[in-house]
């Protein structure tokens, strides 16, 4: 990650660089994790994250405590690598299905999503973690638009460096509009979100 991004608490760019490295292909770890992070989402809607413990986590997911310990230091980084994890994807997917389109993220998708799990924003506000959240998806959705634009071939004039800012402008954007939509309470349907998220896009760019 960027050094100049702010990282939740407990991590660091060189921490997740590690985590990147220890957290190889690996089926089996894979479902591990999932089922970890299943319980621990779970859990989280039934009583306040504080009061969450690791062995909470652990009795839901069937899992042993060394196991657990090989894939997260502590249940911050288990928040923090299911949050990653959503906002790598959002940033991914129209990069890895070759979406041909103008647009350079899921909005409409996404936002139905998390108009979905509203609850769960809610919990991450109540425990002072949205911040989290926003942070991880500035990273992960500028990445994801900065390769969008690449591919789009609209703007072969620009620099990397240009593009790099604009990615980071718009993602800041992105997030501000999700922000304003579940505020009033996400009234206006994702996929008029999604037309008027584009639509500052090209606008902005030409």
């Amino acid at each position: 990650m960027s050094k100049n991004v702010r990282h939740p608490p407990g991590r660091n760019a060189g921490q997740l660089d590690m985590d990147k490295r220890r957290r190889k292909p690996d089926p089996r770890g894979a479902r591990t994790r999932a089922r970890l992070g299943m319980a621990f989402v779970q859990l989280i809607h039934e009583k306040p994250m504080e009061e969450v413990t690791v062995q909470d986590v652990l009795d839901r997911a069937s899992v042993g405590r060394s196991t657990f310990y090989l894939h997260f230091r502590d249940k911050n980084d288990l928040l923090l690598s299911q949050l990653e994890m959503f906002c790598q994807i959002q940033s991914s997917v129209l990069i890895e299905r070759k979406e041909q389109s103008h647009r350079v993220m899921p909005v409409a998708e996404m936002f139905e999503h998390i108009e979905k799990q509203r609850a769960f924003y809610r919990i991450l506000g109540d425990a002072g973690r949205l911040n989290d959240f926003f942070d991880l998806a500035q990273e992960a959705f500028a990445r994801g638009i900065k390769q969008r634009l690449i591919d789009s071939g609209r703007l072969p004039g620009l620099s990397r460096r240009e593009l790099a800012a604009r990615a980071n402008a718009l993602a800041g954007s992105l997030i501000s509009l999700l922000r304003w939509w579940l505020d009033r309470g996400a009234k206006e349907p994702p996929a008029a979100m999604d037309e008027l998220f584009h639509k500052m896009v090209w606008t902005g760019l030409q």
